[in-house]
């Protein structure tokens, strides 16, 4: 049986991973071990982060509502919850977009949920 050299492999598998991690301090952008426990690491933060930006933008777009919703005397959970009654299909993100730049819009649907 012949013989399989896979320095070819292993070369360029090294290169990918040391071309991710350059910018990184010390070892972590140059040994090849150090580097690609520091890239699963951050990879794995970055996984969390995009699923925690979500929830911040979520939260952004309630805090925006509700200060509009307090401009006009209304509570953000009875101005959502008549909402929802009334069957206005209108998600956080563009009622906050209503709350910024379009306030007689937004004034307009919460006249219609304090009725």
């Amino acid at each position: 049986m012949s013989r399989v050299k896979r320095g070819v492999v292993t070369k360029k598998r090294h290169k990918r991973v040391l071309k991710k991690t350059e910018g990184y301090w010390g070892l972590r952008s140059k040994a090849f071990k150090k580097a690609y426990e520091t890239l699963l690491r951050a990879m794995e933060f970055s996984f969390i982060g995009r699923k925690l930006k979500k929830r911040d933008y979520r939260a952004l777009f309630i805090s925006r509502i509700s200060a509009a919703c307090k401009k006009q005397d209304f509570s953000y959970s009875k101005f959502m919850n008549a909402l929802d009654k009334l069957e206005v299909k209108l998600n956080r993100k563009m009622l906050s977009q209503l709350a910024i730049f379009e306030p007689k819009a937004f004034t307009q649907l919460v006249e219609m949920a304090k009725k």
